[in-house]
């Protein structure tokens, strides 16, 4: 570590924006302990950053009442089908029982709030055409009957390596809204090609493995009116092989169309290569406004802009330049972090004062994108007392992730993290928290 006497600290205007870490906040991660200056704004700063840019998509709330009366009308006729498809069915299996189709542990016919939701979905996937939706439910009853959907989460298919890495619940969005990860440049290596997709039955057995993951997010949701009835998907084209993908990515998509209807509330895809962006303009005039107001997408380098957009930066997986590492996951909810942004050409220092003698601070700290310089230093109170430098000044490639880092200190003062963006002309999102851990007595 280095030493400095006297210091000088020039504070540039810091814009910060969580409304965990305001004024009035008193979350358990910082209670009683140092705030850091200067104070967060209280409005979300970062989330408006792309506003402009990027499709709004108003997902629907699922209240029967707020329906248009053709469309309350249309909802009860599907049910009526429904029911006399049941019964149909019934007395043609040498008069059985009548059996009570159901999805998701969720009887269709029952007249419950969460039956609405379900064949809502499956009417805003057709378009409130009674006869199409209803086909379009009936084929996935019995493909989830075929497939063992509702026995698949037992099931343990061996993809042990692939957990966490291709395809991953992870986090929530600011919304409410579960979060699935989906990156497949792993596949580049032709041996892990091979050893998954090397035949149709390692093929069919990674598209189970991928059902299997979308499954765990739909337990995540509440089907109710008005609650989080669908997931977000980001999904990270970095790498991807293209054309030895085709086959799965197409019967990926087609699955998901055809029996996940109105699952997904928006796709963000990230790290997007030039290509991508030329066959999206050729294919969206295609597309229905509904859909492409569902489509994010960002190009190589924005990842963390985009994501902090939608996504807490304490939720974004670290490698796409937020605070999340997979071993948090096992200490319950992540802590939550204060949002600001650097500006091109500023530096920003953020102190963190009221820092006992004794005491240990833990911080995390990140910037999208960093490509800057970084230090962390600890200034004690007491007068003619020399400041540590706790992390030296250094340059922090665009490729890095959170820093995670603690000190101890020996005696009172505050903490210093400084991030100098004086080099670029860009600005850059960014993301940081810490607690303090006072000295017990011995």
């Amino acid at each position: 570590m280095g030493f400095s006497r006297n210091p000088s600290f020039v504070m540039e205007p810091l814009e910060a924006s969580s409304p965990m870490l305001n004024k009035k906040t008193t979350t358990p991660f910082h209670d009683n302990t140092p705030q850091a200056s200067p104070k967060p704004y209280k409005k979300g700063i970062v989330a408006t950053l792309m506003e402009a840019a990027t499709p709004s998509f108003k997902e629907d709330n699922y209240v029967v009442s707020l329906l248009k009366s053709s469309e309350k009308k249309t909802l009860q006729e599907l049910k009526d089908k429904i029911l006399e498809s049941s019964s149909t069915s019934s007395s043609s299996d040498n008069g059985g029982s009548s059996e009570v189709p159901s999805m998701w542990g969720i009887p269709l016919i029952n007249g419950d709030d969460k039956a609405d939701v379900i064949l809502l979905k499956f009417l805003r996937a057709r378009d409130f055409r009674v006869g199409d939706a209803l086909n379009m439910l009936l084929k996935c009853l019995t493909w989830r009957k075929e497939f063992g959907a509702d026995t698949l989460l037992e099931e343990d298919l061996g993809f042990k390596e692939l957990e966490g890495v291709i395809a991953y619940m992870q986090g929530y969005d600011r919304e409410g809204h579960p979060v699935c990860y989906n990156a497949y440049g792993m596949f580049k290596d032709k041996d892990m090609y091979e050893r998954i997709f090397g035949d149709e039955e390692k093929l069919k057995k990674f598209l189970r493995w991928r059902v299997q993951v979308l499954e765990r997010g739909i337990k995540l949701l509440h089907f109710k009116p008005g609650g989080v009835n669908s997931l977000i998907q980001v999904t990270d084209l970095k790498d991807m092989p293209k054309r030895e993908l085709r086959v799965a990515s197409n019967q990926i998509l087609s699955l998901f169309q055809d029996n996940y209807p109105e699952m997904v509330a928006r796709k963000i895809f990230i790290n997007v290569p030039w290509y991508f962006t030329m066959l999206y303009s050729m294919f969206s005039p295609f597309l229905t406004q509904r859909t492409k107001s569902k489509f994010v997408i960002s190009k190589e380098g924005s990842a963390a802009e985009t994501l902090y957009k939608f996504i807490r930066p304490e939720d974004i997986p670290v490698q796409y330049g937020g605070l999340n590492r997979p071993s948090d996951l096992q200490n319950g909810p992540p802590k939550p972090a204060s949002e600001f942004t650097v500006k091109g050409g500023e530096r920003v220092n953020i102190q963190i004062e009221g820092i006992e003698a004794g005491a240990t601070i833990t911080w995390d700290i990140v910037v999208g994108g960093w490509d800057l310089e970084y230090s962390a230093e600890f200034v004690p109170n007491a007068e003619g007392s020399y400041t540590i430098a706790v992390e030296k000044p250094r340059k922090i490639l665009a490729n890095q992730e959170a820093i995670h880092n603690s000190f101890s200190s020996k005696e009172a003062g505050k903490m210093v993290l400084s991030v100098d963006n004086t080099s670029s002309r860009r600005k850059k999102v960014a993301a940081y928290r810490y607690v303090v851990r006072k000295c017990s007595a011995m």
